[in-house]
């Protein structure tokens, strides 16, 4: 039995296709073809198996641009058919739009007509540049970003899109990228589309050809998706949903570029008050903490307050030394009506803005400093206790006084391992 069951995560293969033109500008280490996927478990079940074939092979390719889709299912034996034999093909199309293309030669011309006509979606909010890959592994400098000529075709620009259910063909470019969140995202589901407050962000790669005219082509990277809840008393809050790099993009800061355009866009919208996460992964949890951080110690004004401004530098990072932290508002205890004024400013979510204003004071306090050092504990104790009330509350006090110091020793290394990564 075991010889006809294999698994669905290693039978799917995905593909982000290019024209031939467009693969000419490639470097020899980018590959966009042969992935494969986090999770099948909610197109093929809990065990992630299919059962009924050997070496079967789930070709699911997608235009890079458009993302229209081309499938195909091969196998070198099946089963007789019988009800224990699974319907690859038909379980995935369930999850796919039915204008999918079934021959290959079909998908291919469909990449090649639309190659330079494709063009995104909505309204641009975000970019920025590299230098090509090709150009790089060719050992030429990696110029700094604002450096970079856009007119250059060795430059590549990154551009990020708003768009909702109202802008015209997104509906049907969503039902085409929606995939991949279930694909990547651990508990990741489809959205309703009736529900009309969405919105999206997608991020795309612009790439010129090595033509005459250098024609622009754009290539999908990944995209969040974000949902305004009502806030008292005439804005909203804007909750971040879904998040997702597709894994040839993935581990090259783009993750990062994408938090940061929609921040920005949060930023620039009088009407939200302020951005949540809805329960993140931990990679991405610890995604937005170095983002964050790194823009809180980039903001002069802020850090003028939080260290004073004989201690801030444009970086915000001071030499450690004792009473470092004196003479700011981060104290420790830092001061709750500053911290609450720059949490509205900021449009962070409570919780968020508290746990960086902790690693803010752990950056810069005095390892030595007793005093500080009582007092940043004290601090922390008290975030972690109204978070958990109602489980601590039921404690006795010399246990609940052990489990608050126990996750206060977790949360401070946690903390460290954190702020290694923007020093």
């Amino acid at each position: 039995m075991a010889d006809w069951t294999c698994s669905s995560n290693e039978a799917l293969t995905l593909s982000l296709a290019r024209s031939e033109m467009d693969k000419e500008v490639l470097a020899e280490d980018e590959s966009y073809e042969g992935f494969h996927p986090t999770f099948t478990y909610p197109i093929y079940g809990e065990e992630e198996t299919i059962y009924g074939y050997k070496e079967l092979v789930i070709d699911l390719k997608f235009a890079s641009g458009s993302l229209a889709q081309y499938l195909s299912v091969k196998w070198s034996e099946k089963l007789e058919s019988s009800s224990t034999v699974d319907d690859v093909e038909g379980t995935l199309s369930k999850f796919i739009p039915e204008d999918h293309y079934k021959t290959e030669d079909a998908f291919i011309g469909r990449v090649e007509l639309e190659a330079t006509s494709f063009q995104p979606l909505g309204e641009k909010i975000f970019s920025y540049k590299r230098r090509s890959p090709a150009v790089v592994g060719k050992g030429k400098a990696v110029l700094p970003q604002d450096e970079l000529d856009p007119e250059d075709p060795d430059t590549i620009i990154y551009e990020v899109y708003h768009a909702t259910w109202k802008t015209p063909g997104f509906r049907e470019y969503h039902r085409r990228m929606q995939i991949f969140i279930l694909l990547y995202i651990e508990g990741g589901s489809y959205i309703n589309e009736e529900e009309d407050p969405w919105e999206f962000v997608v991020l795309y790669e612009r790439r010129k050809r090595k033509d005459v005219a250098n024609t622009p082509t754009y290539h999908f990277i990944g995209y969040s998706s974000l949902y305004p809840f009502y806030c008292y008393p005439e804005r909203v809050r804007m909750r971040l949903s879904q998040f997702v790099i597709v894994p040839p993009y993935q581990r090259q800061g783009h993750g990062s570029k994408l938090y940061t355009a929609i921040y920005q866009y949060v930023l620039s919208r009088q009407d939200i008050a302020e951005l949540t996460v809805e329960d993140p992964a931990e990679a991405f949890e610890d995604l937005r903490d170095v983002n964050d951080l790194k823009m809180l110690l980039s903001h002069k004004q802020f850090m003028d307050g939080a260290l004073g401004p004989s201690a801030s530098t444009a970086g915000g990072k001071v030499p450690k030394r004792k009473g470092a932290t004196a003479k700011g508002k981060l104290g420790p205890p830092a001061d709750k009506g500053w911290v609450e004024k720059w949490r509205r400013d900021l449009k962070m979510a409570g919780r968020q803005f508290s746990r960086l204003i902790e690693m803010l004071i752990l950056l810069h306090m005095d390892p030595v400093d007793t005093v500080a050092a009582k007092a940043y504990r004290i601090q922390v104790k008290e975030r972690i206790y109204r978070f958990n009330f109602e489980v601590l509350a039921q404690m006795e006090k010399p246990e609940r006084q052990e489990k608050l110091e126990e996750t206060f020793q977790s949360v401070k290394e946690d903390y460290l391992r954190i702020l290694s990564s923007v020093r």
